[in-house]
């Protein structure tokens, strides 16, 4: 298993071993030892499935008490993933990092707290998988303007399509109005 750093450090691509042959494959997934060698330790205590159609976009969310650390992978389909530093003491404060999963690559990333999180299917339909190292506290969560000019996302559309997005991702405010108690110290 190699991590890789992304161009926003803290960032990490996971890259699996895989094992395979006639019959299939065989790699491990997360492994407690190797991963706190690559500096992820928080405990993992919750699990989340998302199948979605091609052209959802769904976030870029976050929560602004019990911040998610955030483990994500594909293991149908292939999505966009995108995360944003929305922690304010950060150098690269603002900025956002993406990267394709797919059931092919079988890459996983791994999203620090602090980060707005969101992905946009590219195949028939995706089924996402993620692992968070705190609980989902809904009168917490945040939703950050998917299409925010001042980040700048450079989502992979296919063409003639537009994304669709649910109204709370519709309505997500932009990075600047984000009122203080809402940004990650």
């Amino acid at each position: 298993m190699q991590f890789k750093p992304m161009t926003i450090s803290d960032v990490l691509l996971i890259i699996p071993d895989v094992l395979g042959d006639e019959r299939g494959f065989f790699m491990e997934v997360f492994q407690s030892r190797k991963f706190s060698e690559a500096g992820i330790s928080a405990p993992f205590v919750q699990d989340n499935h998302s199948h979605s159609k091609q052209g959802v976009l769904r976030g870029l969310h976050y929560q602004i008490k019990h911040a998610q650390g955030k483990l994500v992978r594909t293991i149908v389909g292939e999505i966009f993933d995108v995360a944003v530093d929305s922690r304010k003491s950060s150098p690269t404060f603002g900025e956002w990092v993406g990267t394709h999963l797919s059931a092919e690559n079988k890459y996983q990333l791994w999203i620090p707290p602090g980060f707005a999180h969101g992905f946009y299917v590219l195949s028939d339909w995706a089924d996402f998988l993620y692992k968070t190292t705190d609980f989902y506290a809904p009168e917490f969560e945040r939703t950050l303007l998917w299409n925010d000019p001042d980040i700048g996302i450079q989502w992979p559309f296919l063409t003639g399509q537009s994304p669709v997005l649910s109204s709370k991702d519709q309505n997500g405010k932009p990075f600047k109005l984000i009122q203080e108690e809402d940004i990650f110290p």
